[in-house]
């Protein structure tokens, strides 16, 4: 039986998910948002970010992942989340919350101002290790998630997908979603062969996602 490529990432062992829960129980805080680069604060250690398409469900994903429910701002305006937010994870970790892309609300000019930064971020950022880009399990990957596909991949910064609202489709729906995306990833040298699910509602994937990035360090 030939294996699908981009597979389900295992559940982790019980030694490996203690490790990602140890790392997120430590404490998460919110440290700035951050609009320039000259305002990014000092690469001493290291980083993950998260991007996503508005209305992922990124915020609620990070205060899943942290045990705070409101950590991480969600907005019910696709696009107001204009600053790529850090939040610091046990000294260890910047856990990176990137503007959500795919917003039509938001002006041409803010748009163009919001990639030019991220761009810069994900170009110059030597302490990123991974990028999770979030897509919708109810919808698979997109062609605005292909674009911030290529561009991790002409930044070569290596990126893993992590599906979210997995509790919201049939599993005929997931098999379909999976397919999309595996289809879309399969054009990209930078993605991670692995993909996660999660649900922030009732918890699936999450100690998949905390043991991938305890594991990084």
């Amino acid at each position: 039986m030939t294996a699908l490529p981009f597979p389900l990432a295992p559940d982790p062992d019980d030694i490996t998910a203690e490790v990602g829960r140890k790392l997120f129980a430590g404490g998460a805080e919110f440290l700035k948002g951050v609009v320039a680069m000259d305002g990014l604060p000092p690469a001493d250690r290291i980083e993950v970010c998260f991007a996503g398409r508005s209305n992922v469900g990124k915020s609620t994903l990070i205060n899943a992942l942290t045990g705070r429910r409101a950590l991480a701002r969600a907005s019910n305006t696709p696009g107001r989340t204009q600053e790529i937010n850090f939040f610091t994870l046990s000294d260890q970790y910047y856990l990176v919350d990137l503007p959500g892309y795919g917003y039509a609300e938001a002006p041409v000019a803010v748009v163009e101002k919001w990639q030019r930064l991220l761009k810069a971020y994900l170009s110059g950022r030597a302490t990123l290790r991974r990028a999770f880009v979030l897509i919708d399990m109810r919808h698979g990957a997109k062609q605005v998630d292909e674009d911030i596909m290529k561009l991790l991949d002409g930044a070569a910064v290596p990126f893993q997908v992590v599906m979210t609202k997995s509790d919201k489709v049939r599993q005929n729906d997931r098999d379909a979603a999976l397919a999309r995306t595996r289809s879309a990833l399969a054009k990209h040298p930078a993605a991670f062969p692995e993909i996660i699910l999660t649900s922030s509602e009732i918890g699936e994937g999450i100690p998949t996602l905390r043991a991938t990035i305890a594991g990084m360090s």
